[in-house]
């Protein structure tokens, strides 16, 4: 049986974890990882965008505060979003290090008018 305090005690601790009603502090943080640009933001509304450029590649996540009464960077200096991070470097990588079978670096697209009906592709423009 719960007595008036604890009743109390527990309604308290309801509205305290209710993020949804705060408002964070923007905050933005930038370092280069792995010959590449991390930013990892902290939004009005508690969540959490973290960016990874490499050579021309940019893909992103987004994130939930783990730890919202905890400042941001003390969650990132503690590596609380580091799996995220991680996971975001190796898509990143993935990409970098994949290829087409369509378009080719050492195949120059020629800047030219949309094909007609009346073209014929040969097996030399395909190489």
């Amino acid at each position: 049986m719960m007595d008036v305090k604890a009743l109390f005690k527990k309604g308290i601790e309801q509205q305290l974890l209710d993020v949804d009603d705060y408002i964070f502090t923007p905050k933005q943080y930038e370092m280069r990882v792995e010959d590449g640009d991390l930013k990892c933001i902290l939004n009005s509304d508690g969540s959490v965008n973290i960016f990874y450029s490499k050579e021309g590649i940019t893909d992103v996540r987004a994130a939930a505060r783990k730890h919202p009464f905890t400042t941001f960077d003390t969650e990132l200096h503690h590596g609380i979003y580091d799996d995220v991070i991680e996971d975001l470097i190796d898509s990143v990588n993935e990409i970098i290090n994949s290829h087409s079978k369509y378009f080719r670096i050492n195949k120059v697209l020629p800047m030219t008018a949309a094909l007609d009906g009346d073209t014929v592709i040969t097996e030399a423009d395909k190489d």
